[in-house]
């Protein structure tokens, strides 16, 4: 079985791909691992931002039922010190310049946009062969296997497409993201509300943080921050929710109850997120037939980026293969030209971000940065 084009990974990115090639006529198979759209949660709001999130919904034509999925009042921040003082306080401008919007919804919309046989679920890639010529054959774990002529790595960060190009492997990078939720907050945790706000709010200190997003249906989506060393991480159990919440919340001894509570009331089990990272200048020599994008591509440390890039990566990359037709190579070579200096420039920034989230400065240097960024 031979496919025009063959995506691995059914995230944002592969599937903005597969959206701008349905718009311009090209068809697209992605197979996925994951048994279904709804075999697991999306996680939580993502700002959408206009120089590259927006822009690729409206290569993919969905910029307008994008805008019915924005979080009203959302794309407020406020920073906040450890003992809860309001540092800085900027309310949602309202220009749409980063709206807030659910990862799930956003991706519905994207899946509503294709062809129901577009994505193949249940399909968990296992191994990819060079066939020679700028072809490809994959391997599933059911025992299937299919040829490609145009193979796209849009499968994260531990990504089985990745070797076929380049040796590297993400590394940690000594920051630990502890994801906690809790519910209802107007009703039931309203000092914690009250605390973070209506969009963003940032409690942070030299080496740690709570960060915390008011998302839509009254819901505080928590990412405690730690720069410790995987092996503390490891130290922890987290099979045992409460006894890790209380061991993360005592990292952050003697800070207001109103933020602690984001942890220790946490109504779901706190999930360890160790951060890994590609080198910033990662890039391959060109291989026929064969590219990456998103984290696959350029996985680097959270800066609210990543679901942006892997957008834009996706709707780059299908008008490339639109303005090369029966030219794989030239599309390929177009694309990764573009690629490879925004991905290392947006590294870098990665970077930069976590030092002010994190740094020796902190939370002054974010308040300035956020400051500065406003009166910008």
């Amino acid at each position: 079985m031979t496919t025009p084009v063959t995506i691995v990974g059914a995230g944002l990115g592969g599937l903005t791909l597969a959206r701008v090639l349905h718009v311009h006529g090209i068809p697209a198979t992605i197979y996925e691992a994951e048994s279904s759209a709804a075999a697991r949660g999306q996680g939580g709001q993502l700002d959408i931002h206009e120089h590259n999130g927006q822009l690729a919904l409206r290569a993919a034509g969905l910029f307008d039922e994008f805008l019915g999925l924005i979080h009203e009042g959302g794309a407020a921040t406020r920073a906040l010190d450890r003992n809860g003082k309001v540092l800085l306080d900027e309310p949602d401008d309202g220009t749409g310049a980063r709206p807030e919007v659910l990862r799930g919804e956003l991706r519905r919309i994207l899946l509503e946009s294709l062809p129901a046989e577009t994505v193949q679920w249940g399909k968990k890639l296992t191994g990819v062969a060079s066939l020679g010529g700028g072809r490809h054959e994959l391997a599933f774990a059911d025992g299937s296997t299919v040829r490609t002529e145009l193979l796209v790595g849009a499968d994260g960060a531990w990504s089985k497409v990745r070797p076929l190009l380049s040796d590297a492997t993400p590394e940690y990078v000594g920051t630990t993201f502890v994801e906690t939720y809790l519910y209802d907050v107007g009703e039931r945790h309203r000092a914690a509300a009250d605390a973070v706000g209506g969009g963003t709010m940032f409690a942070l200190a030299p080496g740690k943080g709570i960060v915390a997003h008011r998302e839509a249906g009254d819901v505080l989506h928590t990412y405690v921050e730690l720069n410790r060393s995987a092996e503390w991480v490891g130290r922890i159990d987290f099979t045992d929710a409460a006894a890790a919440a209380a061991r993360v919340a005592a990292e952050f001894d003697g800070w207001a109850p109103e933020l602690t509570a984001l942890i220790t009331d946490g109504e779901t089990a706190p999930v360890p997120r160790l951060i890994h990272a590609l080198p910033d200048s990662h890039r391959w020599d060109r291989v026929p037939g064969v590219t990456l994008l998103g984290d696959a591509a350029h996985l680097m440390a959270p800066s609210g980026e990543g679901a942006n890039l892997a957008m834009f990566d996706g709707a780059e990359l299908g008008k490339a293969i639109a303005a090369h037709p029966g030219a794989i190579e030239a599309a390929l070579t177009a694309y990764e030209a573009a690629l490879f200096p925004r991905s290392e420039s947006e590294a870098a920034d990665a970077h930069s971000i976590l030092e002010l989230c994190l740094g020796d400065r902190a939370p002054f240097s974010l308040v300035d940065f956020l400051a500065g960024a406003s009166v910008g």
